[in-house]
């Protein structure tokens, strides 16, 4: 992967040089590479089109072509400063400012092209092979991620070692743009966002409102088979609240404006723990109590900047499938493997069967960005990583991304297409008992205090949607299916026949409608085909005479003729949720 990362880098090189080539007012601003590829940011006097993109790769390939040695070279500070004000790169200015002052500057060269980068580069343009690159769309990016700074315009491309390699690639990419969950989210009618409303805020259309209650029922069903309760809570709060909890001084970026109520300022809630905090200290509790295991579907808002909302995928107001453990220390290690294996039976349901580990730890280097004592947090990071290991799970370590307020076990799951999508988060959390004071009553009469675990196994509904439709392309399976089954009349004498057939299908407890257009059958088999429905009945004169129907299945095609009865049997299983 590094070998990868050098040479899509040096494409990237490729790519600003072949920019400043036919822009020459173009200013630098960074080019890494990144997963599949790379980008490069630029500011530019006119936004590019894809005209101007194709311009671009056939001047790279002219670069390519000319086979220029990329040379390293390490300049003195002053020297470096001097060299990139002369050319009028400020952003390449602003980054040599934060290098320490003592630091020397790496710069690599290719013809005319200098660059301020720290490497490593391939030895000369010519070993990029011209066929196996591309440059595939321009965004928006704002400076350093600062949408207070300039709006630059992102050049992303892609880059392999073989033109197969990025064949199959572009074939990936035109897959997933098939799958993406906001194009099919319009086509099947599922949700949509209005401006009027607010950005990154869904409406849920009956169609999708009705996959999504098919998701909360299984996931409410297995969490009471499992010793869950299920509580609610409120979507406002007072401010107190949020500072008693540390919301206020670790997270106040990420919440939304206060509101005066009577006088009080109350704020939106950008997570559900403080209630169930509040709800465990309504009383005292005993030791014989614990584990309490409560589970909410609750919505929260947090901010997140325009920039970055994409569809269903990253949203500002969500619905997360929240639940807190309230365990004694005895019981910790047996919750959270608990936690673990009900996480993999329900992504497993949903038909994710390949999974990666990563636990999240706080950076030793930087213990103020976190609350608690560190003594406490490295033996809470310890009995995250034994369990693990006693499971024999793989995982990988990630320094510095643990929450403010304890170590994490985060599991991502991959789609049909191999790719990564954030999944379930467990938490261990020993601050909030601290900060709440919540106690239990120990076998010895006195006060103790209790662990705490934060869980979501499906993460927040929203994002999970979205992922269960790329990976799925829309075609859901038949238990998940909005409409499972569409009963199409040949013609306007056979829609009572259609009605009754839809009649006995609804008793059975599937979800039917009745295509009633004045339209040939043919143009009705192919809009249920677009709408991805599992089974078509088509009921004409003839199915009608012998009370039968014509069974067609939206990916093997005709079925042949049934009695209705047959089909019921035959599609019960399937029709079932899970578990």
């Amino acid at each position: 992967m590094a070998e990868l990362d050098t040479y899509r880098h040096s494409v990237a090189h490729v790519m600003a040089q072949a920019v400043k080539r036919l822009f020459p007012e173009a200013r630098l601003a960074i080019g890494p590479p990144i997963a599949d590829g790379f980008y490069y940011d630029f500011e530019l006097e006119r936004p590019l089109t894809p005209e101007d993109l194709e311009a671009i790769e056939a001047e790279m390939r002219s670069i390519i072509a000319e086979d220029l040695p990329i040379e390293r070279r390490v300049l003195p500070r002053a020297e470096a400063e001097e060299f990139f004000r002369r050319a009028g790169e400020r952003y390449k200015l602003e980054l040599i400012e934060e290098l320490p002052e003592d630091e020397e500057v790496s710069c690599y060269t290719q013809g005319e092209f200098t660059d301020l980068c720290a490497g490593p580069h391939l030895a000369r343009t010519g070993e990029i092979d011209p066929e196996a690159f591309k440059l595939l769309n321009v965004a928006g990016a704002y400076w350093r991620g600062d949408e207070r700074r300039e709006m630059l315009q992102r050049i992303y491309g892609t880059a392999f070692e073989t033109k197969e390699q990025l064949e199959a690639h572009l074939e990936r990419l035109e897959e997933a743009a098939r799958r993406d969950h906001r194009r099919l989210g319009r086509e099947l009618d599922l949700f949509s966002f209005s401006d009027e409303v607010g950005a990154g805020l869904v409406l849920w259309h009956p169609k999708g409102a009705t996959v999504r209650m098919l998701i909360e029922d299984f996931w409410r069903r297995v969490h009471l088979q499992r010793g869950y309760d299920i509580v609610y809570s409120p979507h406002i709060a007072r401010a107190g609240l949020w500072k008693t909890s540390g919301h206020l001084q670790w997270y106040r970026d990420s919440m939304y404006s206060g509101m005066n109520i009577d006088g009080v300022e109350y704020l939106v809630k950008p997570m559900n723990c403080p209630f169930h905090i509040l709800m465990y200290k309504s009383r005292t509790r005993s030791y014989r109590e614990l584990p309490l295991r409560w589970a909410e579907l609750g919505t929260v808002y947090r901010y997140e900047r325009s920039g970055v909302l994409h569809g269903l995928l990253r949203v500002r107001g969500f619905t997360q499938d929240d639940a807190h453990i309230f365990c004694r220390p005895d019981q910790l290690e047996a919750e959270i493997e608990g936690v673990i294996d009900l996480a993999l039976f329900l992504l497993k349901s949903f038909g994710f069967d390949r999974f990666e580990m990563e636990l999240s730890l706080s950076d030793p280097e930087n213990m103020d960005k976190y609350a608690g004592d560190p003594e406490r947090w490295r033996e809470a990071e310890a009995v995250l990583e034994a369990i693990l290991e006693r499971r024999g799970e793989t995982y990988k370590k990630a320094v510095g991304e643990a929450a403010f307020y304890g170590p994490k076990i985060d599991i991502k799951l991959f789609d049909a297409l191999d790719r990564g999508w954030q999944g379930p988060t467990i938490q261990f959390d020993f601050n909030l008992p601290e900060r709440f004071d919540l106690t239990y009553m120990g076998e010895d009469n006195l006060p103790h205090r209790p662990y705490m675990v934060h869980r979501t196994v499906l993460g927040a509904m929203e994002r999970f949607l979205g992922n269960l439709i790329e990976h799925y392309g829309g075609a859901f399976p038949m238990w998940l299916a909005p409409v499972q089954v569409k009963v199409l009349p040949v013609t306007e004498r056979n829609i009572a026949y259609a009605e009754k057939v839809q009649g006995r299908l609804r008793e059975a407890g599937l979800r039917v409608e009745v295509d009633a257009r004045d339209e040939k059958i043919g143009y009705k088999v192919r809009q249920a085909q677009l709408e991805k429905v599992p089974y078509m009945l088509v009921v004409g004169n003839r199915e009608e005479q012998a009370s039968t129907v014509a069974v067609r299945h939206r990916s093997q095609g005709d079925l042949g003729p049934r009695s209705l009865e047959d089909f019921l049997a035959s599609v019960s299983e399937e029709a079932r949720m899970p578990g």
